[in-house]
């Protein structure tokens, strides 16, 4: 496939350290991708880079295979919806449709007008007086509305319940299947956009620990339940990345796809097995500062801590 964005060796510094470290990674045409990790992990650094609302300390992000810096060519064609996106005082939402209209080439008014009717938005109150959900639909408008080649939605749903959420994720699915684009999506509700998500790319202390299809990470990890001696008698040798147990019953969730043999023997041994969700497995990956952390059985963590 054509990757629209490439990026290598990426590294941002600042006095307090490193917000990025040596990232390289491809983002490819016409897919939803989840920029995902913990707060401070360098994804907002890491959109304001390649939207060149920052610069990077070394390495090289190509967009369009372009440099973003101060290039028309380049930037009008994407559109970053920022969680801390700045209006003037006295402007309205109406005034910051009228500027994206003007602003974006494929910018589309039908849909917007839908929009607004749909997250219920007052266009004529200052955005200084709308509420975190409304100023947070502003944004979802634009960055749907702008039907730009790449859209950076960043934690856009900040403010909305639950309602306003579930049309978020409808409208873009849908709009998506019809005017196709690369869409960059970071988000802590990992389960509410899991569905959503084509490929994730998953940030931990300014490194790429994940960058795979969602299918194949979704399929990378199972958890086994039961008996604990029968428990770590299979896990043994396996990479373990997580371990509870509550009196003589242990969950284990492992890391590899399961043979026919491992299911015949988890059969014998009355052992279960159950799935690891998106969240979970990204929960497991970043949680401990070191990736092998809990890499061996018996390596545990406080009673329903990730419950």
């Amino acid at each position: 496939m054509t990757a629209v964005i490439e990026a290598r060796g990426l590294t941002k510094r600042y006095r307090g350290g490193l917000a990025l470290d040596d990232v390289s990674f491809r983002i490819e045409k016409d897919s939803i991708y989840g920029l995902l990790g913990r707060n401070g992990a360098g994804k907002t650094t890491l959109m304001s880079i390649l939207t060149a609302q920052n610069f990077a300390s070394s390495g090289q992000a190509r967009v369009f295979g372009e440099d973003p810096y101060e290039n028309p060519r380049v930037l009008s064609r994407m559109c970053f919806v920022r969680e801390s996106q700045k209006y003037p005082d006295d402007a309205q939402p109406a005034h910051a449709f009228r500027a994206a209209r003007l602003f974006f080439p494929d910018w589309d008014q039908a849909f917007a007008d839908r929009l607004v009717e749909e997250f219920q938005l007052p266009l004529k109150r200052t955005i200084k007086k709308l509420s975190r959900g409304q100023l947070s639909a502003v944004g979802v408008i634009i960055g749907l509305a702008s039907h730009s080649e790449i859209t950076f939605f960043d934690e856009p749903y900040l403010g909305l319940d639950a309602v306003a959420r579930q049309i978020f994720y409808d409208r873009l699915l849908e709009d998506y299947a019809e005017h196709p684009r690369t869409i960059i999506l970071s988000s802590h509700l990992i389960d509410e956009v899991a569905n959503l998500l084509e490929k994730v790319i998953v940030l931990d202390g300014g490194r790429i620990v994940m960058d795979e299809d969602t299918d194949a990470v979704r399929h990378s990890a199972v958890t086994i339940v039961g008996d604990s001696i029968a428990v770590d008698a299979f896990c043994l040798g396996r990479e373990v990345i997580h371990r509870e147990s509550l009196g003589g019953v242990a969950s284990v969730t492992v890391v590899g796809e399961l043979t026919p043999a491992d299911r015949r023997a988890l059969v014998e041994a009355r052992l279960e097995v159950a799935p690891v969700s998106l969240q979970q497995l990204i929960v497991r990956r970043t949680q401990n500062t070191s990736p092998r952390a809990a890499a061996t059985v018996g390596a545990s963590l406080p009673e329903g801590a990730l419950r």
